[in-house]
């Protein structure tokens, strides 16, 4: 009686858990066989799936995989920071008001909104207070209440998507943002989350690699990048990952996306540089898997790469990820760019930045634990 008890408990947990996959919004939407067909045409899509250009692998194995695991999620409160991070209030009055050529803020992570010629331009609306949604350990924000921003935020012309990771795409962010945007550009395989969100086809455009779109004065091209994609366990790279450029007669804006160092930094500086600002991944490395997120002397190294003129270290100030603590990728990062002359910017979070033209001397991470 006890054995079939206890059968019985493992099916119940089983179907319990494939539920929860399947019918939890924030998973997403499976790939179709008319998806799989019809990105066959994109260079990139191969044997069933999206493949880097530069061959990527990680050093993750079922042998160091529970180690790692235990690392990950013990000792996060020593490499987070001791208090919450305070973000600045968003002014919809002051930033519609704002009449320079370009303009951001930068809300944590890999989170900025733009304002490019009068645009209105929002890059990966991840607002949500945790970057692991449906797993068994939560990765809790460093600032409290960023959803409510999305409430105070103006119409906007154009949401983009890099990639459609939990900490770059998110449920709750999208249902807030409903009634806010015009159109939605994503990478290829990313519209079917948004379809399952019940965001209309009609504003949803899918990118491959160097396509481009036209919105007002500003071209916006979907670039490469070195990633990975997948929100459960078996849809890894089923969709594309990239970085997006945006060009206006008066400025060029390079947001890298994630991803690891490699020759594309180069390609598109040569294609689309020199750029005036560039955001840059710097954040959530590790050993074994640097060939998808960047140290940050590579970070420097890319923005060198891509010919930016000021860089903006991104994807770190907001959560936990990986082992190494808080500041350590912005240290890092702000002592290579001495080192190599590379003129950086390190905004605060919340507070619109229209333009700096100078290193600055002081960093406001510093003042915090």
């Amino acid at each position: 009686m006890t054995l079939k008890i206890t059968l019985g408990l493992i099916v119940l947990l089983l179907a319990y858990g494939i539920a929860y996959l399947y019918l939890n919004p924030q998973l997403g939407a499976r790939i179709s066989d008319e998806e799989k067909e019809a990105f066959t045409s994109s260079p990139q899509w191969q044997d069933d799936k999206f493949v880097n250009a530069q061959e990527t692998t990680l050093d993750i194995s079922i042998s160091n995989m529970p180690k790692l695991i235990k690392a990950q999620f013990t000792g996060r409160e020593e490499r987070a920071p001791k208090n919450t991070l305070p973000l600045a209030t968003f002014n919809k009055k002051t930033w519609l008001a704002d009449t320079n050529a370009f303009s951001f803020i930068w809300f944590g992570h890999s989170v900025g909104l733009m304002k490019m010629v009068g645009l209105n331009i929002l890059i990966d609306p991840m607002f949500g207070p945790d970057a692991s949604p449906i797993g068994p350990f939560r990765t809790k924000r460093y600032s409290d209440s960023t959803l409510r921003i999305i409430n105070e935020l103006p119409d906007l012309d154009a949401v983009l998507i890099t990639h459609d990771h939990y900490d770059h795409l998110d449920y709750d962010s999208f249902q807030l943002l409903k009634g806010k945007v015009k159109h939605y550009y994503v990478p290829l395989g990313v519209k079917r989350h948004l379809l399952r969100w019940d965001i209309p086809s009609e504003k949803i455009s899918e990118f491959d690699w160097w396509d481009t779109a036209q919105v007002g004065p500003v071209e916006m091209t979907f670039v490469p990048a070195r990633h990975f994609s997948g929100r459960g366990p078996f849809d890894r790279a089923e969709s594309l990952w990239g970085g997006w450029t945006f060009v206006s007669d008066s400025q060029r804006v390079y947001w890298t996306g994630d991803g690891g160092y490699g020759e594309h930094f180069k390609e598109i500086g040569e294609k689309l540089g020199p750029f005036d600002w560039a955001f840059v991944e710097c954040g959530q490395y590790n050993k074994l898997w640097h060939a998808i997120h960047m140290y940050p002397e590579e970070s420097v190294q890319a923005a060198i790469d891509m010919k930016a003129k000021t860089a903006i270290p991104i994807h770190w100030g907001a959560f936990t990820l990986a082992l190494h603590d808080w500041k350590n990728p912005v240290q890092r990062f702000a002592s290579e760019a001495q080192a190599k002359n590379q003129n950086i910017y390190m905004p605060k979070l919340g507070v619109p930045v229209a333009f700096a033209d100078a290193q600055g001397e002081s960093y406001w991470w510093e003042s915090y634990e």
